[in-house]
C-alpha cells in the first residue's frame, strides 16, 4: 500500500461505540497487515498505528508526521509475549518495571532486536516499548502484533484527543481513523531507559518518586 497523495479524500472514520465487534477489529487488522497507517486510540491521545516490523509502514509514519530521521518511534504491545520479538535483552531493571507498572503509561527503553526496522530505532540500538491498557487497542494488537504508538499529529504540533483533530491534521494521509470519541489527554507516558544506568528520560503519569521507590525495593536506583 503506497503513501496516500496529499489532497486525497479524507481517511474513513470507523466509529466504535462500546466494544467493537470481532469483524470490525479484523477489518482494521487486515488494513494494518497490508501496510496501512491508522489513527488509533490510546489511554491519553490518538496515535499512528502501523505494523512495527514492517519497514515500509514505519517509513510512512515518519513521512506522515514529518519526523526527523534521527528520532526513534515507540512501540505499543498488548502483552508480554509481544515484547520478545522486539528486544535483544530484558535487563533486571526492565523486568522489575514491567512487573510493577505494566500495563500502564510507562515506556521502557530496551536493547533492540537486530531485526527491527531502522525507522523504529533510528540507529540507537534501542527501542521504546509500552504495554497498553486501552481495551480497544489491546483487542487490535492481539490481531496485528506490535504497532507504532507515536502520537497522531505533525511533529511539533499538539497531540490529538479526538478523531476529528486527527482528521483535520492528517486525514488525507491516513488509511483509517478508529473513532472511539475523545480520549482523556494528560501527560504522555513516562519514559525510563533501562539499558545501562537507569535514567528517567521523561516524567509523565508515573512520577520520578514512584519509579525511584520501585527501583529501591530491588536494590536499584536512578542515575538522573
Amino acid at each position: 500500500m503506497g503513501q496516500r497523495e496529499l489532497g486525497a479524500a479524507l481517511a474513513t472514520r470507523l466509529t466504535v461505540q462500546g466494544h467493537p465487534s470481532d469483524r470490525m477489529v479484523e477489518q482494521v487488522a487486515q488494513l494494518i497487515r497490508r501496510g496501512g497507517v491508522v489513527g488509533i486510540p490510546t489511554e491519553s491521545f490518538y496515535a499512528l498505528g502501523a505494523a512495527a516490523l514492517d519497514a515500509a509502514a514505519v517509513r510512512r509514519v515518519h513521512t506522515i508526521k514529518g519526523r526527523a530521521d534521527g528520532k526513534p518511534i515507540l512501540v505499543v504491545i498488548s502483552d508480554r509475549a509481544q515484547l520478545d520479538p522486539l528486544v535483544a535483552e530484558i535487563t533486571p531493571a526492565a523486568s522489575m518495571l514491567i512487573a510493577r507498572f505494566w500495563p500502564g503509561p510507562l515506556t521502557i527503553i530496551f536493547p533492540a532486536s537486530p531485526l527491527l526496522p531502522d525507522g523504529l530505532t533510528a540507529g540507537t540500538g534501542t527501542v521504546g516499548v509500552r504495554q497498553t491498557a486501552d481495551p480497544v487497542l489491546v483487542r487490535l494488537l492481539r490481531q496485528t502484533g506490535p504497532l507504532t504508538g507515536t502520537s497522531a499529529n505533525r511533529s511539533g504540533q499538539p497531540a490529538a484527543r479526538s478523531a476529528e483533530e486527527v482528521e483535520k491534521s492528517l486525514g488525507s494521509e491516513l488509511d483509517l481513523i478508529v473513532d472511539v470519541g475523545p480520549t482523556s489527554g494528560g501527560p504522555p507516558s513516562t519514559i525510563v531507559d533501562a539499558v545501562g544506568p537507569i535514567r528517567l528520560l521523561r516524567e509523565g503519569p508515573i512520577s520520578r518518586q514512584q519509579i525511584a521507590a520501585a527501583l529501591a525495593q530491588s536494590g536499584m536506583s536512578l542515575v538522573s
